[in-house]
C-alpha cells in the first residue's frame, strides 16, 4: 500500500496559483480570487495546503501531517480537491495574474466619509419635506399618472433599468474598493425576475467588513428614493398641487419602495437573507432549510430511505434551519396568497381591458395601438422569467461542483 495514501509523483512540488487565506472560528476559507473560487476547510486541513504551497512535497506534507495530528492523511484526496477548485497549476500554465481591480478608487469615493455626509442630508432632506407635505409619501395611486397602460408599463419600465442599474452598481463598488470582483446576471426567485450581483469574493474577507457590501443596494435605494421625493416635491405646482412629472417621480419612488421591502422576503434569499447568514455564520442556510423541510414531509409519511444525512450539514446551518424552515413554508404561502389574490385579479383586469378593445368597434387606433403595447410588455417578462428558470436548470444538471466545503 502506497506510504501515507500517496499514489501519485510524492516527491514533485505541485506549483499553485496564487491563494488567499481567511480563519473563522474553527475553519478556514481558501480561495484563488482571480476565478472567485473558494473552499471552506478545517484548520488542519488549511495547515496542510499552506505546507504544500510554500513547496513541501506531498510526501513531505504528509508525513508532518501524521506527526503533528497523529493520524495519517489521504493527501491524493486533498490534492484532488485542490485541483477541482483550480489552485493547482496544470502542466503549461502560468501563475494567475494578481492586481488592483477596476473602479477601485471611484468605489472607495462612494463610501467615503464625505458621501455618507451628502447620503445623509439627501435622506434628511426628504423626510423633512414628506413631514411638511405627507402627500409626497410614495403610494400605489401615484401609478396611475396616465389613463393609457402602455404608457404606463413604459415608463415603469425606463425607470426600473437605472434604478436597478444603481442599486446592483453599489454593491459591485462597494466589494471593489476591497479589491473584489463581481459579476451581473440575470435570474429569479420565485415568480420575481432579478438581476444579481455575484460578490463570491467576500467569503475571504474578515466578516465585518462584508456587510456594507451586502447593504449596498439598499443603501442606493434609500437615497434614490429620497432624491425622487425631492424632485417630485420641486415638480409641483403652484400651491403645491400636483403635475404629471411629480406624479411620475412617485410613482417611480412608490416602486423603488417595493424593492426595499422584497429584500425583507428572507426566504428568496434578498440581500437581507445573505446579511442575517453572514451575521450567523451560515454555510448554506436557504439550501440546509429546504432539505429539512424535506425530510420533515417524508417523515410524515411514514418513508424513512430517502431522507437526506443531517449529519452532513454545516452544524450552524443545522440549527438556523429549524426556524428559517418555517419561515420558507409561510413566506412561499404569503407570497403565492399575495399573487393570486391580490396581483392575479389586478394583472387579468388590465389583460382583459386591453383584450377587449380589439374586440370593440368603437376602439380607435390609439387605444389599439396601446393595448398592444401593454399585452406585449405585460407577457414578455413572464416569458423571460420561464426561460431564465429552466436555462438555470438545465446548466444545474450539466455542470460540476467548484466549491468544494471540507
Amino acid at each position: 500500500m502506497p506510504e501515507h495514501g500517496i499514489r501519485s509523483a510524492p516527491d514533485t512540488p505541485l506549483p499553485f496559483h496564487p491563494l488567499v487565506y481567511l480563519e473563522d472560528g474553527e475553519e478556514v476559507t481558501i480561495g484563488r480570487p482571480d476565478t472567485d473560487s473558494y473552499g471552506i476547510f478545517p484548520v488542519d486541513g488549511a495547515h496542510l495546503v499552506r505546507r504544500l504551497e510554500a513547496g513541501a512535497t506531498p510526501s513531505q506534507a504528509a508525513h508532518w501531517y501524521c506527526a503533528e495530528y497523529g493520524e495519517q492523511v489521504d493527501i491524493d484526496d486533498i490534492i484532488g480537491a485542490l485541483r477541482e477548485l483550480g489552485f493547482v497549476r496544470e502542466e503549461g500554465e502560468e501563475p494567475a495574474q494578481t492586481g488592483p481591480v477596476r473602479w477601485q478608487r471611484l468605489g472607495r469615493a462612494l463610501f467615503s466619509p464625505p458621501a455618507w455626509i451628502c447620503y445623509g442630508l439627501i435622506t434628511a432632506w426628504a423626510l423633512w419635506r414628506v413631514i411638511r407635505s405627507p402627500d409626497l409619501v410614495p403610494a400605489a395611486e401615484d401609478m396611475l399618472f396616465s389613463e393609457y397602460y402602455a404608457v404606463i408599463s413604459l415608463v415603469m419600465l425606463v425607470a426600473a433599468v437605472p434604478l436597478i442599474a444603481v442599486h446592483e452598481a453599489f454593491h459591485a463598488l462597494a466589494a471593489r474598493r476591497l479589491g473584489l470582483g463581481s459579476k451581473t446576471r440575470l435570474s429569479h426567485r420565485f415568480y420575481f425576475l432579478v438581476v444579481e450581483t455575484a460578490l463570491d469574493g467576500l467569503v475571504a474577507v474578515e466578516r465585518r467588513k462584508r456587510y456594507l457590501p451586502i447593504v449596498a443596494g439598499m443603501v442606493a435605494d434609500v437615497v434614490l428614493v429620497c432624491l425622487l421625493i425631492t424632485v417630485a416635491d420641486a415638480a409641483r405646482g403652484p400651491g403645491g398641487g400636483e403635475t404629471t412629472a411629480s406624479r411620475v417621480c412617485l410613482a417611480v419612488a412608490f416602486a423603488a419602495v417595493l424593492r426595499v421591502l422584497w429584500q425583507f422576503f428572507l426566504y428568496l434569499r434578498t440581500d437581507v437573507y445573505v446579511l442575517i447568514t453572514t451575521m450567523l455564520g451560515c454555510v448554506d442556510l436557504h439550501t440546509t432549510s429546504v432539505r429539512l423541510l424535506r425530510n420533515r414531509f417524508l417523515r410524515l409519511r411514514g418513508r424513512t430511505e430517502g431522507l437526506a444525512d443531517e449529519s452532513l450539514w454545516h452544524p450552524v446551518d443545522r440549527r438556523a434551519a429549524r426556524w428559517y424552515s418555517w419561515l420558507i413554508v409561510a413566506g412561499y404561502t404569503f407570497s403565492l396568497s399575495t399573487f393570486l389574490l391580490a396581483l392575479a385579479p389586478v394583472f387579468v383586469e388590465m389583460v382583459s381591458g386591453a383584450v377587449s378593445r380589439f374586440g370593440g368597434e368603437g376602439s380607435s387606433w390609439v387605444e389599439l395601438l396601446d393595448s398592444s403595447a401593454f399585452l406585449i410588455m405585460a407577457f414578455w417578462q413572464t416569458a423571460l422569467t420561464i426561460w431564465i428558470a429552466a436555462r438555470e436548470r438545465l446548466r444545474g444538471r450539466a455542470s460540476r461542483t467548484r466549491h468544494v466545503i471540507g
